[in-house]
């Protein structure tokens, strides 16, 4: 016999980017002396981390909202974290070329954003076959391509050559992709696979379900140039003191910052979203 979900009605939805917002290498979790949390292994490894508060305030705060984890990630990667308050109904990969539904790819939204992807601009393929040709060893330490939607360098920040970035993203910008750096990551990203669009996605499922009112409000996070656009779309949002957006000096009127940067910033988001969800 099939078991019917209980639907429960939830305050907000919130949209929250992981990496360097919620969860924390030791490198990017800055110097405060803190008590931690381990949400993440790799080879039986320790890799990332909360504070012991913000993991209180996450499992509180889903209590009653609809959390959505936001990720860049690709589906194998995003399954080694174990966050606080999970199972989650949705998540989102891949920059949102990937919806999961009860830890499940949804193979629909998948079929429509490689349609998308399609009639945008250039290929997956010709695009790597450029950007391979632009880059060498002395500064890229690997080249990936995640979920066969886009593609990534990891790279020694200080040795990327002045003007690659600006150069290679005009390129890409003329041909439906973009190109943005976050760290030690420089990302190259069609424009039809971006989180704002999967999060509209999962906000009208949500809504047609029952789980979410017509009224409530979406709230965001985020660090990185990958995470503006949702940012912006959202009805409220923060970001960290750090990152991406805050090298670029990046500001909009519904976009709050926060005054912690590191690791504490997490707890300060987190603060956020329990209050921005009452409202």
């Amino acid at each position: 016999m099939n078991s019917l979900r209980t639907v429960r009605r939830r305050h907000a939805l919130i949209a929250t980017d992981l990496d360097r917002t919620m969860i924390y290498s030791h490198d990017a979790a800055g110097s405060e002396s803190v008590s931690t949390v381990c949400v993440e292994n790799l080879d039986g490894a320790p890799l990332s981390f909360m504070t012991t508060t913000a993991a209180q305030r996450m499992r509180a705060l889903a209590e009653q909202a609809a959390i959505v984890p936001t990720t860049t990630r690709t589906i194998q990667q995003f399954g080694r974290i174990r966050l606080p308050g999970a199972p989650w109904r949705y998540a989102i990969t891949s920059n949102g070329g990937n919806i999961l539904v009860d830890g499940v790819p949804d193979s629909r939204w998948r079929i429509a954003i490689d349609a998308a992807v399609r009639v945008g601009g250039a290929t997956l393929a010709e695009v790597s076959r450029r950007l391979r040709a632009r880059i060498d060893d002395s500064w890229v330490k690997k080249f990936r391509t995640a979920d066969h939607l886009f593609c990534y360098l990891v790279v020694e920040p200080q040795s990327v050559p002045e003007g690659f970035l600006v150069e290679w993203d005009a390129w890409c910008r003329s041909r439906g992709w973009s190109a943005s750096q976050q760290g030690r990551k420089i990302y190259t990203m069609p424009d039809a696979v971006c989180k704002s669009r999967a999060v509209a996605e999962v906000r009208a499922r949500l809504r047609s379900s029952g789980e979410l009112g017509a009224q409530a409000r979406t709230l965001a996070a985020g660090d990185g140039a990958l995470d503006a656009e949702m940012l912006c779309a959202a009805d409220s949002a923060i970001r960290p003191r750090h990152g991406e957006l805050e090298h670029l000096a990046w500001r909009h009127p519904t976009v709050t910052v926060t005054r912690a940067a590191g690791i504490l910033a997490g707890e300060e988001i987190l603060d956020w979203f329990h209050a921005a969800a009452a409202q």
